[in-house]
């Protein structure tokens, strides 16, 4: 078996378990949740979805507006496989799944894998740095002392906005590399690209928080408030989800202070069953947006094969001219 074959047998296998293990987290979630879907409607369950799919799309481009940065901008349907596909790998138990996919595929496109890698650590600073900021500008004035035991929170925002400026980052990747003995990134981490990738997270905080404020509303919370408040909820939800890391994806942390974040305006039963549908409706958007990225990237390799245009070798191409120009 040559290494061509392999390589296509690996990450088919690395495909089809992900999707297993993604599947498996979807139907272990539907017993549980069955009592709040029976409460929601289709119309809402479905504007639910849509605007999970946007803030799934936001990250997309948060990560792809890093990985430009540094040097390897992707057309957006090669960033979505790279993204999405990978991204199933947090099914899958072990933290570093998603990073090497997004790796291997990368390189495909001419990416580095170091600045694959560089660009996937990147997105989880700045996803806690703008979802704190939304949870701080939110949550103190709805919700009160509902969420006072997550204050602590707030002191991590000054450090992460600090540890998010240029020469920070781009110091903390150099060390990085050279005690790992690879060669420094050829195009450094710059002010625009933060901005960029902060501004994209910060619209993916806006589509979460009406993801979950559909839900609210169908639960029996509507008005301005309960909008606000699941905005913040969903925000402080994923931050204290990812600093406690004992807990995979966040599971059940995420869900109590979310729970939390609602209280003023659900009631404890409303509020688990808003969290628990929320938690279900975005893992199937993880699959979705896979399965779509997949499909997307597959007719137009077909669309470029049949105009005879090589697109992986012309991605290729464009990465390295992009790094030789800005060199």
């Amino acid at each position: 078996m040559n290494k061509a074959v392999l390589r296509r047998a690996v990450r088919l296998g690395f495909l089809l378990v992900a999707l297993g293990f993604g599947v498996w987290a979807v139907a272990g979630q539907w017993a549980a949740v069955a009592g709040g879907l029976g409460r929601l409607s289709w119309g809402l369950l479905a504007g639910s979805l849509v605007a999970a799919l946007a803030a799934l799309g936001a990250g997309m481009l948060m990560w792809r507006a890093l990985l430009a940065d540094l040097g390897s901008p992707l057309p957006v349907v090669d960033a979505a496989k790279v993204f999405f596909v990978g991204q199933l790998g947090k099914y899958i138990p072990g933290s570093l799944w998603p990073v090497l996919a997004q790796m291997e595929m990368g390189r495909d496109l001419g990416v580095p894998r170091s600045r694959s890698a560089a660009a996937f650590f990147l997105t989880y600073p700045v996803y806690l740095a703008t979802g704190l900021l939304v949870a701080a500008a939110t949550l103190p004035v709805f919700a009160g002392d509902s969420v006072a035991r997550y204050a602590w929170l707030a002191a991590l925002l000054p450090l992460l906005i600090a540890g998010l400026h240029p020469r920070v980052v781009n110091a903390v990747l150099g060390l990085g590399l050279r005690l790992i003995r690879r060669p420094p990134l050829e195009r450094p981490l710059s002010r625009r690209g933060v901005l960029a990738s902060a501004g994209w997270a910060l619209a993916g905080w806006l589509a979460y928080g009406v993801h979950l404020a559909l839900l609210v509303r169908g639960l029996g919370a509507d008005g301005p408030a309960a909008a606000v408040l699941s905005l913040g909820a969903f925000a402080l939800a994923w931050c204290l989800g990812f600093l406690v890391v004992i807990a995979p994806a966040g599971a059940g942390v995420r869900e109590v202070a979310m729970i939390a974040a609602l209280a003023p305006v659900l009631d404890q039963g409303e509020a688990i069953a808003a969290a628990l549908v929320s938690r279900l409706i975005v893992s199937i958007g993880d699959l979705i947006c896979a399965g779509l990225a997949g499909i997307a990237a597959k007719a137009t390799i077909r669309q470029n094969e049949s105009g005879g245009t090589g697109r992986l070798g012309d991605a290729s191409r464009t990465s390295r001219d992009f790094t030789r120009d800005s060199g």
